[in-house]
């Protein structure tokens, strides 16, 4: 049985646009906890969240499908998701051990098929990203998953073909060179953006954010090329200026290109000034420039918009915008017409989409800076 549609009408302010910021959805359409989102584009967006939850829209956010659960993922938090159509997406739970899991669907969401399990008892699955759609016929979408570590070493795992099967990342066994972790440094599956697969530097494919007690710092991996023409990855690290803790440290990674931006904070104490740094390549990672106006709260996730050229990032208790590469944020308010918390109870985005708990659901007005 095709999944039932739940009809819901976008709350539209009547201030002008320049003025204004998130169209909230009401009614929600789902009770769930909602921290995935992908805009795929031409209309089509996926979202996911707590309970087995995944929603599909194919008109731009307007009307949203609650799609059929995955076999039995009915008590799974789907963190994470990544769509490449309307009909095709995997899902990413998180969860000690197996309960982190994929799925894929092929149908719209009508059916689901389990395409990987995490193997190790004590795993935890933070992350999945895959390419930005490559020219059609070229080749799949290269995907990464990225998982707290195990045994001393960060899990990342990556598939060259579309999400079908999984591997480590840095082998061949004998070469293999894994993302060390110090002690008590791990990755937060916030908002499915911890990691950013960087289209533009195929030298180095991906950058992931860590925190927590051990310490806050991005990694990157590099290729190597000895004269024996073999190969292996290894990873370089820079220290983020971030506090850390255990609730506390680096939550979301993006990219505009060449360059980083990171965002973070204590989601503890998510009205605690939060914390951004940016990362340029020049070719190589430079110095991070720590924001002389920080956000103004906990931020767990992080967007470039390229047309505007602006930064937005997002939290529980508020949205800041930013168009000097995070020197300095701005708290994006609501008008007198808006609803008094549209710029809070945000957990990820995809722009121009936001996410939030109980299935709040947002688009960012065109006109916004």
């Amino acid at each position: 049985m095709r999944p039932a549609l739940i009809l819901t009408a976008i709350l539209i302010a009547t201030t002008a646009y320049s003025n204004a910021q998130w169209e909230i959805v009401t009614p929600p359409p789902t009770t769930a906890d909602l921290r995935g989102i992908d805009n795929v584009g031409k209309g089509v967006v996926w979202a996911s969240g707590t309970d087995g939850t995944v929603l599909r829209s194919e008109d731009d956010g307007y009307l949203w499908q609650r799609c059929a659960i995955p076999p039995g993922a009915d008590h799974l938090d789907f963190r994470g998701i990544q769509a490449f159509d309307a009909n095709t997406a995997i899902v990413m739970s998180s969860g000690k051990g197996p309960l982190s899991r994929l799925y894929k669907t092929t149908d719209g969401c009508q059916t689901w098929t389990l395409l990987f399990t995490n193997p190790d008892p004590d795993g935890f699955w933070d992350s999945i990203a895959f390419e930005a759609a490559v020219p059609t016929g070229s080749r799949p979408r290269m995907g990464y998953l990225l998982g707290d570590p195990v045994s001393g070493d960060f899990v990342i795992y990556d598939s060259s073909d579309a999400g079908e099967t999984w591997h480590p990342f840095w082998c061949p066994a004998s070469k293999c060179k894994p993302a060390k972790a110090r002690q008590g440094e791990s990755v937060f599956a916030a908002s499915n953006s911890a990691m950013v697969v960087n289209p533009y530097r195929s030298s180095e494919p991906l950058a992931f954010v860590t925190g927590g007690v051990g310490g806050v710092r991005v990694f990157l991996p590099q290729e190597h090329s000895p004269f024996d023409a073999s190969y292996w990855w290894a990873f370089s690290t820079k220290t983020l200026p971030f506090p850390h803790s255990p609730t506390s440290g680096a939550f979301s990674v993006a990219a505009n290109g060449r360059d980083l931006m990171v965002v973070g904070g204590d989601y503890a104490t998510p009205n605690r000034s939060g914390n951004s740094t940016f990362v340029p390549f020049s070719p190589t990672p430079e110095s991070a420039t720590k924001s002389a106006t920080p956000p103004h709260g906990f931020r767990s996730a992080v967007a470039y918009s390229p047309t505007t050229k602006t930064w937005i990032t997002v939290g529980p208790n508020g949205t800041d915008i930013s168009t000097d590469d995070g020197r300095n944020w701005r708290a994006l308010k609501p008008t007198a017409t808006e609803p008094p918390d549209a710029d809070q109870h945000w957990n990820a985005l995809s722009l121009p989409f936001v996410v939030g708990p109980h299935g709040r659901i947002g688009r960012l007005k065109s006109g916004v800076p």
